[in-house]
């Protein structure tokens, strides 16, 4: 039996909010859910993404937030194109709030170098990615100081980035 996530784990106990900071411009290229898109198969994340999205379903359900905010390089790359292209009809429809941020606009602000999950303003999820962006692992770290730190950086994040629904990448 494999064991759940660690970030499911913290999406089941979180009471007031997810926030996800997601700052590369390429994630997993060996993804076959990327590499079908990139091919012009139009997959169905309902069943790929099904435990993913019902899991942001339900916690949004009890009143959770749940922000993912982008932080991209324009003109956008092909990967960034497919994350835009399966935000409204996936993590959106499923619940979260969803915000980009041209990296050009991001000058100024103090960015984490790793992407991350906050939880509940208490608890920080890194994620780690090698240089061609495959995942490389992730550390859970329950530091209050350093989630504050965290949900700082998210929120100057948040304030200058665009709803998905007015963003039009370029």
């Amino acid at each position: 039996m494999t064991a759940e996530p660690v970030a499911f784990q913290l999406f089941r106990g979180a009471v007031r909010s997810a926030l996800h900071l997601e700052t590369r411009d390429l994630y997993e290229p060996a993804d076959p859910d990327w590499n079908e898109w990139r091919s012009g198969h139009r997959f169905d994340p309902a069943e790929r993404w099904a435990a993913f999205h019902n899991l942001v379903r339900e916690t949004t359900g009890r009143g959770v937030a749940v922000r993912r905010a982008r932080i991209v390089s324009e003109p956008i790359n092909e990967y960034v194109r497919f994350e835009y292209d399966v935000t409204d009809p996936h993590n959106v429809a499923a619940g979260e709030q969803v915000r980009w941020l041209p990296r050009q606009q991001a000058t100024g602000l103090l960015i984490p170098a790793n992407d991350f999950w906050v939880f509940d303003e208490q608890t920080v999820l890194w994620n780690f990615f090698d240089g061609d962006g495959a995942w490389v692992g992730e550390e859970r770290v329950d530091e209050p100081e350093l989630a504050k730190a965290c949900v700082a950086s998210f929120d100057a994040v948040w304030g200058r980035a665009i709803p998905h629904k007015e963003y039009q990448p370029t």
